[in-house]
């Protein structure tokens, strides 16, 4: 098993370094033999990274002790579901399953493309061979998948005990599937650079591509923080720890850019910027897998093992001063067709928001290599915690919710003052009424004072313009109530697919505010029997329960709850202790209740000699509404990437616009 393993894995480095050269040299020279002879090639790295894949998965469910990433991934009594996923719980594995998804990606985009994107397809074809041959170079030289153990075992260590959580079965393929999506707008980019074709086409071809990797990654992300919520017990959801902030920088880069685009789409300006928000995010994820891999920086997330992490900076290097060479070699091509006519403008709002997304992008970057950058200068590694993030992203955050709001509300190119006022009036009044409110409430956090307000600005005004266009169309089509509002939506995919994405960061917005500026925690020690009043909440520990399997001890602390006299049930607080685990791991199994109006968060944090044991006891507000929010930003980013008719025919006719400039020139 193990030289098949790596033979497979050789063979598709070879393949996948012929395909790179053969499809590059062939589009360049206009070869269409060679251009062909690469594609075959590249087609069976994938089918041979197929066959890997499915091989190394196979030992990890027959448990084959004998090779190392079998040995650290899974042990015997580990549930099969945690075996399974496992082949991404790891160094060798994950780099293995990002191989797949890319191998993925690339079929999905030759299939859908290879006839209306016939002159860009060999170039996109060969950035996803040269990324494919990168993470092949790793795994056939440091990061060895099918590497066998120096003594053979009879029992593995098992899945990492935090990792053994339904959410960490997704989130890692959601965070994956967002990071390696990137390729297909960035090998766009360099397909558009290459052959000259630099107006909105590539944009347009690669939008769907981008939409749904930012969609994967906003998954990722959203399942990151629910299992941290649900599995870490320290009450909250974001830490602001580096490998979450790996994942956040691509986000935030790929966020202005797919904001960026529709600048070029319908004026044929910032084509400089989106190329470079395009390599930057795309960048970012590579910079993101490399910071999970090296052991540069401290994470519960990280996994790192051998000089990886030289690999990944090498490769980013290379991807830098390439695509920026290239890059500053076109210049000439991406001239703005337009200039901006006034600076009140969609136009201008756009790129103000460009700006605070990278604003938030390199705050967010400074703090989570600080601690490298301070450590080569001084000798110290100096960590920069949660309120440096807090501090300086959140007023940036708070801008841009803000720009969020006002864009979607300007026209295209100028606006009138009647114009102004006429989209404006009522979100401002309903922002100054929602102030009032709470200062009359009593609140006094300035967080809140300004946010809630920035909230019902957006709110508002997206209604409002939802509103009129749909008594628009009810008017116009005499239509049924719900039917003009499919109609409506349907007839603008992208605008109410992005206006439905706002409204869900709107209700994530309210959760955040509510649940990191008004929550509460209190220790409790209890013996058998004892109650306790926590605010409106009182429980009773009801005496412990204890468990053993195969791979862990569990020691439970369950307790009766009500609210206000209500009985709501029995809650089991626990702590499980994984023996297989090299020096055992401790690991807290908590117990979260939850409303609309707020979640009663119970961890077990010690059994004490006399009997008694203590609870850290959190009152998070509004967390359920993060999670909704979320929901309803995934339902907009569906509406937003279905497919339009319409758009297929805006793009047949720049294609129609670029042939007789350019012939065929590839």
């Amino acid at each position: 098993m193990a030289d098949i393993g790596y033979f497979v894995m050789l063979a598709a480095l070879g393949l996948s370094a012929y395909a790179t050269v053969a499809l590059f040299l062939g589009a360049r020279r206009r070869v269409p033999e060679l251009i062909q002879s690469g594609r075959n090639a590249l087609f069976g790295t994938g089918l041979l990274i197929v066959v890997a894949f499915i091989l190394l998965e196979y030992l990890l469910i027959t448990q084959d002790f004998r090779f190392a990433y079998v040995w650290r991934q899974t042990t015997i009594g580990q549930p099969l579901f945690y075996t399974v996923t496992g082949i991404w719980g790891g160094q060798e594995g994950s780099l293995l399953f990002w191989a797949l998804l890319l191998v993925v990606y690339m079929g999905a985009v030759y299939l859908v493309h290879r006839d209306n994107a016939a002159p860009f397809m060999p170039y996109v074809l060969a950035v996803h061979a040269f990324v494919l041959t990168f993470f092949l170079v790793v795994m056939n030289f440091e990061a060895k998948p099918f590497a066998l153990l120096p003594v053979p075992q009879t029992d593995g260590r098992g899945l990492n005990p935090l990792l053994q959580h339904p959410a960490m079965i997704m989130h890692p393929p959601m965070l994956y599937a967002g990071f390696v999506g990137f390729t297909v707008p960035f090998a766009f980019a360099v397909a558009a650079l290459l052959t000259g074709r630099t107006n909105a086409t590539w944009v347009r071809l690669s939008r769907r591509w981008t939409l749904v990797a930012w969609m994967f990654l906003s998954i990722g992300i959203g399942l990151g923080g629910w299992w941290a919520y649900n599995e870490l017990g320290w009450g909250g959801y974001w830490a602001w720890d580096p490998v979450e902030n790996a994942s956040l920088m691509p986000w935030l880069v790929g966020t202005a850019f797919l904001h960026s685009v529709m600048v070029q789409e319908q004026r044929g300006m910032f084509k400089v910027w989106n190329m470079v928000l395009i390599i930057l995010t795309f960048v970012l994820s590579i910079f993101g897998t490399f910071l999970t891999r090296s052991g540069v920086l401290e994470s519960i997330h990280a996994f790192a093992t051998g000089k990886i992490g030289t690999y990944f900076l090498v490769y980013i290097a290379i991807l830098l001063l390439g695509a920026f060479a290239l890059l500053y070699q076109r210049l000439p091509l991406l001239k703005s067709e337009h200039q901006l006519d006034a600076k009140v403008s969609r136009e201008t709002a756009f790129l103000l928001n460009n700006v605070l997304f990278l604003g938030i992008w390199f705050t967010v970057f400074w703090g989570t290599i600080y601690p490298i950058i301070s450590e080569l200068a001084t000798g110290r590694r100096i960590v920069v915690g949660e309120p440096y993030f807090n501090q300086v992203a959140g007023p940036l955050l708070l801008a841009m919710l803000l720009l969020m709001g006002i864009a979607p509300l300007l026209p295209w190119r100028r606006v009138s003052m009647q114009q102004l006022r006429r989209n404006l009036t009522l979100p401002v009044a309903a922002a100054l009424l929602t102030a009032l409110a709470l200062a009359i409430s009593g609140v006094r956090e300035w967080v809140t004072l300004v946010s809630l307000p920035v909230v019902a600005f957006i709110a508002v005004g997206h209604v409002q313009d939802i509103y009129r266009a749909w008594r628009t169309q009810r008017l116009r089509t005499g239509e049924p109530p719900h039917t003009a509002l499919f109609s409506l939506v349907a007839k603008n995919r992208r605008r109410y697919g992005g206006y439905i994405i706002h409204l869900g960061i709107v209700l994530m917005s309210i959760g955040i505010v509510g649940s990191r500026v008004y929550d509460r925690s209190k220790d409790i020690t209890l013996a058998p029997g004892e109650t306790a009043q926590i605010e409106s909440y009182r429980i009773q520990f009801m005496g412990l329960d204890s468990s053993r399997d195969l791979i862990k001890e569990r020691i439970a602390a369950p307790i009766h709850v009500w609210k206000n006299d209500r009985f709501l049930g029995v809650m089991t607080p626990a702590i499980d202790w994984h023996f297989k685990v090299p020096g055992g791991q401790r690991e807290t199994e908590v117990a979260v209740e939850s409303t609309l109006i707020e979640d009663f968060y119970v961890v077990l944090t010690g059994v004490n000699e006399d009997g008694t044991v203590t609870y850290k006891i959190f009152i998070n507000p509004l967390v359920t509404w993060v999670w909704i929010g979320g929901f309803i930003l995934l339902l907009g980013v569906w509406i937003a990437m279905w497919p339009d008719p319409r758009e297929e025919r805006i793009l047949e006719r720049l294609q129609a616009r670029e042939r007789p400039a350019l012939g065929m020139r590839i």
